[in-house]
This record gives C-alpha cells, structure tokens and sequence, in this order.
C-alpha cells in the first residue's frame, strides 16, 4: 500500500534521508523510530507530497505520487507533528470545509463530520471556536479531518504529543480498530512503548538511514547479532537504543 523506492533528501551536500527503501502491506500499522534528527520528518514530508525528494519514488496504492498526485492523495489522510487548524472556525465547520476540499458530499460530510466529533469525544464542544480548545483537543480534532474521506492510508508524525491519558488511549484504541478494518496506518512516534502495543513492523531511521526493519522478534534478532553492542532484555526500548547507540536520548 505504500513504497518508497531508493528515497533520497539531499540539501547541497548533506544527506537528510539515504536511498530509503520501504514497502507496507494494507492494513499494517507500520512504526517509525529514529532518534531527533533522524530525518523521519523530512521521510514523511516526502511521502505525503510536502517535500520534493532529490531521488526516488513514493507509491500511495500503486500510484506514483509525482506522476499522478492527485490519486496518490485522495487515498492519504495525514495529520503532521504541528497540525494547522483554523482557530476561528469551529469543529464542525472546519470538519465541513475539510470535507469540501475532498468533495464529498454535503450529506456525507454532516453524517462523518457527527460520527468523528463522538468517536474523538468533541461532540459537546463541536460549536465552540477551535481557539477555545485544549492542544489536546486539537490533536484529536486534526485526526478526526484527516480520517473525514475514508483515507485508505493514514501517516500520523507523533499524533499522541500533549493528548492527555484518556486521549492517547482511545487514539490507541481507535488506531487497532483502523488497522482491523485494512487502513494502513504509518506511525512516527517518539513513544516507543506505544510503538511496541501496536506496531507489526518497526523501522528504525538513524542519520537518515534504515538501519534495521521488522517485527520487534526480527529486531531483537538483529541487535544480538552485532557482537559490538551489549546485550538486551528484549524489550523495544534496549533494542533501539543497542542499534542506534543512543542510549539516554529519546527515540
């Protein structure tokens, strides 16, 4: 459902992201790890038509995103590490004019537009100005915009930053029910224990390279076969931070 062929970034003569190779199978919840700097940002931007790559192609179900971008799109819901809303729009009326630029129907968008407020626990407060909202709150209602077509592809950078307890859990909650229905989900999450709740595939990014992809099981693997680094409980966390020599930073 999503590839990325030999995807490169290059800013003169600094490599952000290596000839990346990447292919995701419809409805897997694939993770994204790296260290800050990695260049995940810079991947994602690329992947979602923000960033031009300087080589390489992006397929979002079989179509090529610089050669028909439209058709790419229409099967992408995206909501970035700072999603943008419209302040002096309510929740209903951004999910409206969201809705419009994907041009579903008026209808279509009334009856989503009510279905995402409850499922996001919004719906009290879907005639309030978004100014008035929590960042939390924010983060739930940009989710909600992005699943407003029915996206068959979903990437999400670091959609649980600032969402309170309750938030993050139906948000995890809501992401395996994504996933079951055959939405694949792209996740690039700073938490690498929510990574490992949901996740069937983990990639780890560091100095914009994959260094290592697969189940944790797969990873777990990898790292106790690089006799350089020391040994690990098995644990998501002592595996990323054997593979990326990071350890005492954030993922």
């Amino acid at each position: 459902m999503i590839q990325c062929i030999g995807l490169r970034k290059s800013y003169g003569a600094l490599v952000a992201v290596h000839d990346l190779d990447l292919d995701i199978a419809p409805g897997e919840v694939f993770g994204f790890l790296g260290p800050n700097g990695a260049g995940k940002t810079t991947t994602i931007r690329m992947m979602v038509g923000l960033l031009e790559p300087s080589a390489g192609q992006v397929l979002l179900g079989g179509h090529d995103l610089a050669q028909a971008p439209e058709a790419a799109k229409a099967l992408l819901g995206y909501v970035p590490d700072q999603p943008f809303l419209y302040d002096k729009l309510t929740a209903k009326e951004f999910l409206r004019f969201i809705g419009g630029l994907y041009r579903l129907e008026r209808d279509d968008i009334a009856d989503r537009s009510v279905d995402l407020l409850e499922e996001f626990g919004l719906v009290d407060r879907a005639e309030e100005l978004i100014e008035t909202y929590s960042h939390g709150m924010k983060q739930r209602l940009a989710l909600a915009a992005a699943l407003i077509h029915r996206p068959r592809i979903l990437i999400l950078d670091e959609p649980m930053v600032g969402m309170d307890p309750q938030g993050a859990l139906a948000l995890r909650q809501l992401l395996g029910g994504l996933a079951a229905s055959g939405i694949t989900i792209f996740l690039s999450t700073h938490s690498l224990a929510v990574a490992e709740e949901l996740c069937d595939r983990i990639g780890i990014l560091d100095h914009g390279k994959l260094i290592a992809q697969g189940t944790l099981a797969e990873l777990r693997v990898h790292a106790s076969e690089l006799p350089e680094l020391a040994s690990n409980e098995g644990s998501l966390e002592s595996v990323f931070f054997s593979l990326t020599g990071t350890e005492g930073r954030r993922a």
